[in-house]
């Protein structure tokens, strides 16, 4: 049996909801030679899997396959397909063109218009079960289910999975943030109030966006406040939990207040490498991630310091920073051709796989979800995966969050930030957290 009649028999493809689809064909990580499996159809029966070298020859003008990929990737993305393609069983089928596409924009775009996306795109894990919900996703199985869960670390293959169900491909484990600072200025990390003395001895800032709900939880979750959401797979939410009108959270609240009335402080946009620039740069330290360190690295050098996140103290008690632990995931958009879904499957299969993951490590500082390339040296010797690594053991894993959370989260960071509370006694602080919660609770 050719291949092409296996997938006709084993695929269903619906451009209305997500459908786990899978076939023969999959390509190898290193993309070269070949390899048997087994073709699951939809019901768990085994169909007769074949070698990828029994692919369909090409027939008429090759198909253009589009990936979305944020801009600081986009063109290794390119290349490395370019090197890979040629070598597949489906060269001469597709041509493949990669355009540059933030993964928050890629999932708005997607959301927005399935039809319109990307056959191939990034995005973070907190928009799983919108993009579920939407019918965005076409679920891997067979051969490439079974990378996802082999070669893949547990949190990332729980980021790709909603009700029990993996619907994405892990591409990092480094959705997170820490701290990244200039030896020269900042000599102990380990507290915020140190971070600030030192940064203002020096003339310089310390650069944190406090008007994200993605960043100012590091306060809140800090002191034990809670705020997740729980969905179905409808895309609904069926739960909003959040305690930030407690003890908790006016700790963390004061914390905040503080932090956006010192002198040392500024707001930053959470992407700030350029401000490390020598020429006219003005931080001392930085609230970011790995998607700076290899600025920040070019731009300091030997000054270069990456920590996880300082502890701050607030009424005489210490409380470590933390965050949310994220993971960054690749989508297969459905497709009604079941040949040309396969190849996305196995291109997504192989733009996630350990060669890509190192690739991109090695260009970018991205942190490998890919469990080989965890263990290589060189990921394990960098300090800013290393700075990630502490940090996630106080950062519980992102769930999904409503988009109405983050509007909310957005205007009370904004108003924090200038100076709203700055004078205000405990209870307008708890008034303020009750109204915070209450709209968090309703963002839905």
């Amino acid at each position: 049996m050719k291949l092409k009649r296996i997938l006709s028999a084993v695929l269903s493809v619906s451009m209305l909801s997500a459908v786990a689809l899978t076939g023969c064909g999959s390509s190898d990580s290193s993309a070269s030679g070949s390899r048997s499996a087994e073709a699951k159809t939809a019901d768990g029966s085994t169909a007769e899997g074949e070698s990828k070298t029994d692919a369909p020859a090409p027939s008429g003008d090759a198909k253009p396959i589009t990936v979305w990929a944020p801009e600081e990737i986009s063109a290794l993305t390119q290349e490395k397909i370019d090197a890979w393609l040629p070598t597949s069983d489906w060269a001469g089928q597709y041509t493949v063109t990669v355009s540059a596409m933030g993964e928050g924009d890629a999932a708005t775009q997607m959301l927005t218009d399935v039809e319109a996306g990307a056959d191939i795109f990034g995005f973070a894990q907190d928009q799983l079960a919108r993009l579920v919900a939407a019918g965005a996703l076409s679920a891997p199985g067979g051969i490439f289910l079974d990378d996802v869960n082999n070669n893949n670390d547990t949190g990332s293959i729980g980021a790709a999975t909603l009700d029990g169900k993996v619907y994405a491909y892990p591409e990092t484990s480094d959705n997170g943030f820490f701290l990244f600072y200039d030896k020269s200025v900042v000599s102990d990390p380990s507290t915020l109030d140190g971070i600030l003395e030192q940064c203002d001895a020096a003339g310089k800032k310390f650069y944190m966006d406090l008007q994200s709900g993605w960043y100012n939880v590091a306060f809140f979750f800090a002191t034990g406040a809670q705020c997740y959401y729980n969905y179905d797979t409808e895309g609904n939410v069926t739960d909003a939990v959040c305690d930030y009108n407690s003890d908790a959270g006016l700790a963390a609240l004061k914390a905040q207040v503080a932090l956006a009335s010192n002198k040392a402080f500024s707001q930053s946009t959470g992407a700030d490498a350029a401000l490390f620039d020598p020429n006219g740069g003005t931080a001392g330290a930085i609230v970011s991630g790995t998607w700076d360190s290899a600025k920040v690295k070019e731009y300091l050098g030997d000054n270069y310091g990456a920590s996880k996140l300082p502890t701050f103290n607030v009424d005489g008690k210490d409380y470590q920073m933390s965050g949310f632990g994220g993971f960054k995931l690749v989508g297969v958009k459905p497709q009604t051709d079941s040949d040309k879904l396969t190849f996305c499957h196995a291109l997504a299969d192989f733009i996630t796989s350990e060669e890509m993951q190192m690739a991109r490590f090695e260009a970018n500082g991205w942190g490998p979800s890919n469990l080989n390339a965890q263990k290589s040296d060189a990921v394990q010797a960098d300090p800013a995966l290393a700075a990630l690594a502490a940090q996630l053991a106080f950062c519980p894993a992102q769930g999904q969050y409503p988009n109405a959370y983050w509007t909310v989260t957005e205007a009370f960071g904004t108003d924090i930030n200038s100076g709203k509370y700055a004078k205000s006694s405990d209870d307008d602080l708890k008034a303020a957290l009750a109204d915070l919660e209450k709209e968090i609770k309703d963002a839905k």
